[in-house]
């Protein structure tokens, strides 16, 4: 399961969930499974040249953490409000980098039948072992990084542009919104989020409901989603294969699914130590898989809560095996347990 730490600077991550159920929640559980946190490094929030430095150094008001972090960044606050001040046991722990399978999907995609026999086997014990992996050789190398830069672009809009797509409305096709599950949260995440439904069948459908602002947003992540797509068919069926299972069926059953882009943005952090960007959680769906920048923060638990920081790789997708593809590792004696929807 992961959690994310705050960094030293802004970090955009582009997260490409696919769930079979169309009425899934939107929120993952936290429960037991392949466990995520998002941690943050130490830095201070910077206030915009606009503002005046009585007003950058005011606390923020009760309400602010409604706004979002990044709005509080941009009026510079200095320390963590009290509402993302995490009891001390649940609180960041150093861990060091550390790596994680890495899938060659060259090898993965070669005609050579011994060499792809050799990378199905380690793509299998990823996903049953640590369920986690980083993909390399993609082929999505300039949408992904034209999507880190508009993701950039978009939460650098003011507060009132961002705004427009707040909703309450779980199920919203287009969300903007702050912490893990806001409505729910005792305590609060240092994390905003801008949320996309992108359902390959329905994406025409949706895209005129996302944002237009930056002018070139529709285009470069329906773009990247589209390409998302193509991948997660691909490490489906072979995951499928190294297990023995026809795919055709869950793939028909996946097309009538719930499947989202969530865009994450972790802003600078005044007290890092004292809060987290996502809390320890597991992802609901078949695969998620990350478009990471190179700040670390991805934490991932490989049991007895051992806990080890990502080291990304340049370019490469880290995947991640949800609930429900973890299921089905279960039924053919995968290593994990699995546990749906449970609190």
């Amino acid at each position: 399961s992961p959690k994310i730490r705050p960094t030293d600077h802004e970090t955009y991550l582009s997260l490409r969930s696919m769930a079979i159920l169309p009425a899934a929640a939107e929120s993952s559980s936290s429960h037991a499974g392949h466990s995520q946190q998002q941690q943050l490094e130490p830095t201070t929030c910077n206030a915009p040249a606009s503002s005046s430095s009585s007003e950058s150094k005011q606390a923020p008001q009760e309400e602010e953490p409604n706004k979002g972090v990044r709005h509080l960044c941009e009026r510079g606050v200095t320390s963590l409000p009290p509402r993302y001040v995490l009891p001390p046991s649940d609180r960041p722990a150093p861990a060091a980098p550390r790596g994680i399978p890495v899938i060659d999907m060259a090898r993965l995609r070669s005609t050579v039948p011994s060499e792809r026999a050799a990378e199905l086997a380690r793509l299998d014990a990823a996903c049953r072992d640590l369920g986690f992996f980083q993909a390399v050789n993609h082929g999505a190398g300039d949408k992904a990084k034209a999507m880190l830069d508009v993701a950039a672009r978009f939460f650098a809009l003011p507060f009132e542009e961002r705004a427009r797509h707040m909703s309450p409305d779980i199920r919203a096709p287009v969300r903007y919104g702050t912490s893990f599950n806001q409505l729910n949260d005792g305590v609060l995440c240092w994390r905003d989020f801008l949320k996309l439904l992108c359902n390959p069948a329905r994406l025409d459908d949706v895209l005129p409901s996302w944002p237009h602002n930056p002018s070139d947003l529709r285009e470069v992540m329906s773009a990247y989603a589209r390409a998302n797509q193509g991948l997660f068919r691909e490490l489906i069926e072979a995951a499928l294969e190294a297990m023995g299972i026809t795919g055709e069926g869950v793939l028909e059953e996946l097309d009538g699914g719930t499947q989202m882009m969530m865009v994450n943005c972790f802003p600078v952090c005044p007290e890092p130590d004292l809060t987290l960007g996502m809390p320890p959680h597991s992802d609901y769906g078949f695969l998620t898989l990350l478009l990471q920048d190179q700040v670390n923060g991805l934490e991932v638990c490989q049991g007895d809560d051992d806990w080890l920081l990502v080291d990304p790789l340049p370019g490469a997708l880290i995947v991640n095996v949800g609930d429900h593809l973890e299921c089905r590792y279960s039924a053919m004696g995968g290593t994990r347990a699995c546990c749906i929807g449970c609190e």
